[in-house]
């Protein structure tokens, strides 16, 4: 390959990364959901796995999954989000910061759609009104 070819190769390379690396930084909105597609339609099975599901996805989820202080856990109840019918799930838990330290309790919401646990949602105070909690020690006890 000629000089000229290389550097019209780098330069196309160079060009793409930045939309290459736009996918993997994209919004959480940008991450393809069950909850859009016509996979969602009909009514929701109650999820079965409801924890280990939520365990799996925490542990994505946060950064450091050591650490988690002071868990607890709603049983999944049908909440309307966008027009439909889904079970969700509150967790409120203390996590442990990247200097170490700890901060205030966080509330999430988990998403489960046909059964699985789809996504978290930080902005969870209007889905977990009236939420009742038990204490989730799974969530404490997790690794890397």
């Amino acid at each position: 390959m000629g000089r000229s070819a290389k550097r019209a190769v780098s330069l196309v390379l160079i060009l793409a990364l930045p939309l290459a690396l736009a996918g993997c930084f994209g919004s959480d909105r940008d991450r393809p959901s069950l909850m859009e597609g016509t996979q969602a339609g009909g009514p929701q099975p109650f999820p079965d796995n409801f924890r280990s599901d939520t365990l799996a996805l925490m542990r994505a989820y946060l950064n450091n999954p050591v650490g988690v202080r002071e868990a607890s856990m709603a049983e999944p109840v049908l909440r309307e989000i966008g027009g439909r019918q889904f079970f969700v799930s509150c967790l409120r838990f203390t996590p442990r910061e990247t200097d170490g330290s700890t901060k205030g309790v966080r509330e999430r919401a988990v998403i489960f759609v046909n059964g699985r646990a789809d996504r978290v949602v930080d902005r969870a105070a209007e889905l977990c009104t009236g939420a009742v909690y038990a204490p989730f020690p799974e969530l404490e006890k997790m690794t890397r």
